[in-house]
């Protein structure tokens, strides 16, 4: 046997031996920079997962909309009293927590006992509501926004151009301004002021004694309008509600919660007409009353702001005939061959009573008194189905100089104004008196409105729209057993 193969027979190999050694603090530092690694992982999986839980968690808070509200207004809202009566910030944050600590926690993943260890071990720490926006926050807006987005595919851009048009009208011909009433009231205090003076008729004097060529309609003036215009008024709804229990009575009070999110951005026009399409939509009227309201004639309740249905109509019916009247004086006023009717009748008038001079007065009153009766008939049309055009011709025009002498506001025919092709039908009509309406009333009525629905439901007596909210911001703490924190800031919104 040779040296070398004596040596290494003694030494057992020890170029193995030292492999070994070096191969033990390979492993050392390998296993450090595993470990590392792998923590490393851990608290970038848990930061990860953190995000997951919060976005999960606001998404479930999210889908707790309220169902009564969705199903008849098409609104995605949370109601944050949750059935209770009493709106709760507490009460989200409760909620949130609670789909918070379910996302953190493993028993129903499957087999996890026996598969696999908790490599996160994540438990809820402190969860705080930081922002909210409640329905009617400023003065209603979040609440319009919903209200547009309910209908913005539906509503078509033809059709507010339309609106639009018919507003142009209104505003210079300012249909709504005038109030021909009041002038006429103005017109016969002047011819009035004759009563009782005296005039020398050749050698001796005569009192003078005036008499109102338009008393005959005065007369019928007296019946009241929505007798002028109806002729059964025992099938009205008469249906009233306790308007110091709804939302528009408890802002005036000061009454109403308050969210904490400020919208800096401007209201676009568009959302504020497809705001009152929302309105149109969602509304009964006397034409379409809807059964399961509360009230039954809801859109004349957004217009008129009165606490039941007989009230709404006839303050409805009162703008609708001052806007007809005011349009029909315009038209008068223009056509030749009527004002000569009415001078001719004026100059006879004035002359019997001994009083020429004050002829262009009697005129006036006949005018505005024909234009009142017409105004009535319109509105007769309306109430019927049928279609009256904004602006008059001659071929529109019904009745004759008869109906301000004789106060014959005869029923005959009502509605044949109405098939005129140029014409617009009493919804149409409204849809110009609720564009006339303040739109913090609008939306205060029509919150109103919904309020009251939703409190017939069952579990919802004590609803209210200032306790619901479209969006929210929270920060949400995820802690690990492995000595982690981390404090997420996270916010959603329909």
């Amino acid at each position: 046997m040779s040296t070398e193969q004596e040596r290494k027979k003694r030494t057992g190999g020890g170029v193995c031996a030292y492999l070994t050694v070096y191969a033990a603090l390979s492993m050392a530092v390998l296993l450090s920079l595993f470990f590392a690694v792998l923590e490393g992982v851990r608290q970038n999986t848990i930061l990860l997962e953190a995000k997951l839980i919060a976005d999960i968690g606001l998404d479930s808070l999210l889908a707790e909309y309220h169902r009564e509200l969705l199903e008849q207004y098409d609104l995605f809202l949370i109601d944050t009293s949750y059935g209770c009566g009493q709106p709760s910030r507490e009460a989200v944050e409760t909620h949130l927590l609670d789909y918070v600590t379910r996302n953190c926690a493993q028993e129903e993943v499957f087999l996890g006992d026996w598969l696999y260890r908790d490599f996160l071990a994540l438990e809820p720490g402190a969860v705080r509501l930081l922002r909210s926006a409640a329905a009617t926050d400023q003065e209603g807006r979040i609440f319009r926004s919903r209200a547009a987005e309910a209908v913005r595919d539906e509503t078509g851009l033809t059709y507010l151009q339309e609106l639009a048009g018919w507003l142009d009208v209104v505003e210079k011909n300012n249909l709504a301004g005038r109030d021909p009433e009041r002038e006429k009231e103005i017109v016969d205090g002047q011819i009035q002021s004759y009563q009782g003076t005296e005039r020398k008729v050749e050698d001796h004097w005569v009192t003078i004694e005036m008499e109102d060529v338009t008393e005959p309609l005065e007369v019928q003036k007296q019946k009241g309008i929505l007798n002028l215009v109806l002729e059964d008024l025992s099938s009205l709804s008469a249906v009233g509600v306790d308007l110091s229990t709804l939302i528009s009575f408890r802002r005036q009070r000061g009454r109403i919660n308050q969210g904490n999110w400020e919208i800096l951005e401007e209201e676009p026009l568009t959302d504020k007409l497809l705001f009152q399409e929302y309105v149109v939509g969602h509304c009964g009227n006397y034409r379409k009353p809807l059964e399961k309201g509360l009230l039954r004639y809801q859109l004349e309740y957004v217009i008129a702001g009165k606490s039941n249905d007989l009230e709404n109509l006839k303050s409805v019916v009162y703008r609708l005939s001052a806007l007809r009247e005011t349009a029909n004086a315009i038209y008068l006023f223009s056509d030749a061959s009527k004002c000569a009717q009415a001078e001719a009748v004026a100059l006879l008038a004035a002359s019997l009573m001994l009083v020429p001079e004050a002829a262009p007065l009697i005129q006036t009153s006949i005018l505005l008194g024909w234009a009142y009766a017409e105004s009535l008939y319109d509105v007769k049309c309306l109430l019927a189905g049928g279609r009256v055009p904004l602006l008059k011709t001659q071929e529109d025009w019904h009745y004759d100089i008869g109906c301000v002498l004789e106060g014959i506001l005869d029923p005959e025919g009502t509605g044949s104004a109405g098939d005129k092709k140029g014409g617009l039908g009493y919804e149409e009509y409204l849809r110009i008196l609720l564009a006339l309406t303040p739109l913090e009333d609008q939306t205060f009525r029509m919150m109103d409105i919904v309020e009251m629905d939703i409190r017939q439901t069952p579990g919802n007596q004590h609803f209210r729209l200032d306790g619901c909210i479209d969006r929210l911001e929270a920060e949400v703490e995820i802690r690990s057993a492995y000595g982690y924190s981390t404090v997420l800031t996270w916010q959603k919104k329909y």
